[in-house]
């Protein structure tokens, strides 16, 4: 196995993370200005941000009419006993909620740390506390809920954590994603570096990780979830929570009707790994279903979750 993981890259950190004088160029005024954007839409209060982000969420079903379909889709596929007129509502909500994330973002990355604990509700707190106590890594078994952003600057303030993230071509984007992650956070993995993600367990330290996407056949086994029986799931979460000092923590986070923002820490999952990858992976999606289930609306509905189809099968997607 050892030969197949690949070698340490440098984690991205704060104090690595360093704003240049070129990102100031004029090829970047469109992003410098979406970026300014944010930050003056994280000053304003909790009830006007909320107008704006469903607003936005509106427009963004517009202007992507084939990402609502594929909302509507998964929902479709993954609530069958639901009616149509049900899939469509609960596909509206979600892309309000996805207006509402462009917000949380905003938020996550600017917001001072006395405003989001203003604004943070936890529970399972106890479960950080007592793994710190034990000096376990922490494997947080995520999803991607739309306020996925701000879930993780909330654990950071409890304890500061590590994080898996794709690296951005643009610089400056790269350090806007780098800089809002790293606020309460220790650092950031490129999603390639297994054996620096690794190390970090092994030394007791929390890693954030979400294995519920659909990344192609490559590492993947097709286990159930929701109603969609052969649903493409990644394998990883086996080798990450095989460490001898590694705790599985199944999490979940969401916005409340208020503005605040919830992020739940669930027990370490007893018994895991099971020595299967196959069960390994059914147990992720049961567990990310529980937390589906709390907040429909809230979940990332329009990646096309089930794209990757078994040989053979045609794609649930027209």
């Amino acid at each position: 196995m050892t030969n197949n993981i690949k070698a340490d890259k440098p984690m991205v950190t704060q104090e690595n993370t360093t704003f240049k004088l070129s990102f100031l160029h004029p090829k970047n005024c469109l992003l410098l200005l979406a970026a300014s954007f944010l930050w003056f839409i994280s000053l304003l209060p909790n009830t006007v941000q909320n107008v704006i982000g469903r607003s936005l969420g509106h427009l963004v079903g517009k202007i992507l009419p084939g990402r609502l379909k594929t909302a509507q889709q998964n929902l479709a596929l993954s609530f069958p006993d639901k009616s149509d007129a049900e899939i469509k509502a609960l596909a509206k909500e979600n892309f309000e909620y996805t207006g509402l994330a462009v917000i949380d973002t905003a938020n996550a990355w600017f917001w001072p740390d006395w405003r989001i604990k203003k604004n943070m509700v936890i529970e399972g707190q106890e479960h950080i506390e007592q793994a710190k106590a034990d000096g376990n890594g922490m494997l947080i078994l995520g999803g991607h809920f739309l306020s996925l952003e701000m879930s993780a600057r909330i654990f950071g303030l409890l304890r500061p954590a590590h994080a898996i993230y794709r690296p951005n071509k643009n610089p400056l984007m790269e350090y806007l994603q780098c800089r809002g992650r790293t606020l309460s956070n220790k650092g950031l993995f490129d999603r390639r570096d297994i054996k620096g993600m690794l190390r970090i367990l092994d030394e007791g330290e929390p890693l954030w990780y979400a294995p519920d996407h659909d990344y192609g056949r490559r590492r993947s086994v097709f286990v159930p979830f929701f109603a969609v029986e052969k649903a493409c799931t990644i394998t990883g979460t086996t080798l990450f929570a095989s460490g001898k000092n590694t705790k599985t923590y199944p999490a979940s986070s969401c916005r409340l009707p208020d503005g605040r923002y919830k992020l739940t820490i669930r027990a370490p999952l007893e018994n895991f790994p099971t020595g299967s990858e196959v069960e390994d992976a059914t147990i992720c999606n049961q567990e990310c279903e529980k937390s589906v289930l709390e907040q429909i609306p809230q979940y990332m509905w329009l990646h096309r979750r089930f794209k990757t189809r078994p040989e053979g099968e045609a794609s649930l997607y027209k």
